[in-house]
């Protein structure tokens, strides 16, 4: 097995060898991964379900699919993006002409989570490969079935001088995060986040933090109350509420607060009956421990509904909490599972000062019929990205950036976005030869009037 330097040697000779600036070649590498996911179908499958309990059906929409999507997006426009762009020049390079160039910045680091192993590894993977880089990925050591399948993927599919991945613990990550990349992308938590920034700037390596956040889900009293608690329900319990972007709590006004509360727990009972632990459709925790703190969020607040747990099954109910303080410690951290505080309002001061308190989330959640409230909300806050009257679809659409501000993290991907994330722009100047005006060259004497003509300063300021 090779050491992590030399892999990094490797892939610093391959990258310095031109191979994987050829679109073409790109291309193929992606087409390539594309075949052997879908060869690998029933495998990735039973490793999500050993890993989280996901169902094959979650596991396809919001895993296998997804990546596959991202493939097919990029094949279809990578051409267009990888070429060069012309720009304008001014008169006072005249005669000229300039473009920008994308270069791939080189080798790059990713280091994945274990909520979505697959599709969090793989996606920035995908822009990775797409805009010319290099890639070592360390997937997390929490999705242990599934880290070991994507390295066996990736090692079907890649030369390991092109992509390699890299097993291990935070001792591993710790180790890569020692040696000097040309890119590092993070998705994880901000504690962790602040661990590689900080990595990072010792070689002033940029990178992309994609983080997390308490995101909001305001309802006022226009919202359509069964459709608004469907919506709800699915991105809260999706992944059994292991997603960055579910709604982490509830801003409902007070005069909907117990229709909404008693249409949730509808839903709920609809889509995984009176007992979760027996639908074959919702997942476990990761590990005993994240049990453990949605015990103590339950623990410190009234149960509307659920609150079941059982550690040796990594369970925990789906599970509504009332009652809620800013000083509850289910309002002091990401809750990252399946437990959903929900809080009344009665005016906009007091909701207000709920969502000032929990700054810059990854993502923010409205529920109206009135555009100018949602539109006043999404014009006033700060966040990573919005959906009004749905939740997480905003992150199916390749159109769109996905990324973070503040705590939530920053720079974007998906799409073009990814692309860019992993491309520099190099600006290139081209200077004709068959003139050159003797105005900018010393001596100066007699000059000024002229080069204020030729830059139009006068003109601007008259």
């Amino acid at each position: 097995m090779s050491s992590i330097a030399e892999i990094i040697d490797k892939q610093r000779r391959f990258f310095e060898a031109g191979a994987s600036r050829s679109i073409p070649f790109r291309k193929a590498a992606l087409k390539k991964l594309s075949v052997a996911i879908n060869g690998y179908e029933s495998e990735i499958l039973q490793a999500l379900a050993d890993d989280l309990g996901k169902s094959a059906f979650e596991s396809v929409a919001t895993e296998i699919s997804y990546v596959q999507s991202e493939i097919t997006h990029t094949l279809k426009h990578l051409d267009r993006w990888g070429a060069s762009e012309s720009r304008s020049v001014g008169l006072a390079s005249f005669p000229a002409k300039a473009k920008v160039i994308k270069d791939p910045y080189g080798i790059t680091l990713h280091i994945a989570p274990w909520n979505y192993p697959f599709q969090l590894s793989l996606t920035p993977l995908v822009s990775a490969i797409a805009a010319g880089n290099t890639v070592v990925l360390k997937p997390s050591e929490y999705s242990e079935k599934t880290s070991e399948l994507l390295k066996k993927i990736i090692e079907e599919v890649f030369d390991p001088a092109h992509v390699a991945v890299v097993l291990g613990d935070a001792q591993t990550s710790t180790e890569l995060l020692g040696h000097h990349w040309d890119y590092i992308f993070f998705t994880g938590s901000v504690a962790v986040g602040k661990i590689v920034a900080k990595a990072a700037a010792e070689h002033l390596t940029p990178c992309t933090l994609e983080l997390g956040g308490k995101s909001p889900c305001i309802i006022d009293g226009t919202a359509p109350i069964e459709l608004t608690a469907r919506r709800i329900v699915w991105g809260k319990l999706l992944n059994v509420g292991q997603t960055c972007i579910a709604p982490d709590y509830l801003l409902v006004h007070d005069s909907i607060k117990e229709p909404l509360l008693k249409a949730l727990v509808a839903q709920i009972e609809k889509a995984y009956g009176r007992s979760a632990i027996e639908s074959e459709d919702y997942g476990r925790l990761i590990h005993p421990k994240h049990v453990v703190r949605m015990q103590r969020f339950i623990g410190e607040c009234s149960v509307y509904y659920g609150g079941e747990t059982d550690e040796s099954e990594c369970y925990v109910s789906p599970t509504i909490l009332v009652d809620v303080t800013l000083d509850s410690s289910v309002m002091q951290e990401e809750i990252f599972g399946p437990v959903l505080p929900v809080i009344s309002y009665s005016d906009a001061k007091e909701m207000d000062q709920w969502l000032r308190g929990h700054p810059n989330p990854l993502a923010f959640y409205v529920f109206s019929k009135n555009k100018s409230f949602a539109e006043e909300l999404l014009t006033n806050y700060s966040f990573g990205q919005a959906a009004v009257n749905d939740t997480i679809m905003m992150i199916a659409e390749n159109s769109l950036p996905f990324g973070g501000v503040g705590n939530s993290g920053y720079g974007s991907y998906h799409g073009k976005y990814g692309f860019d994330t992993f491309s520099r722009e190099k600006p290139v100047l081209y200077r004709a030869t068959w003139l050159d005006l003797p105005l900018r060259y010393a001596p100066y004497k007699g000059k000024l009037k002229a080069l204020k003509t030729l830059l139009g300063i006068n003109s601007r300021l008259s």
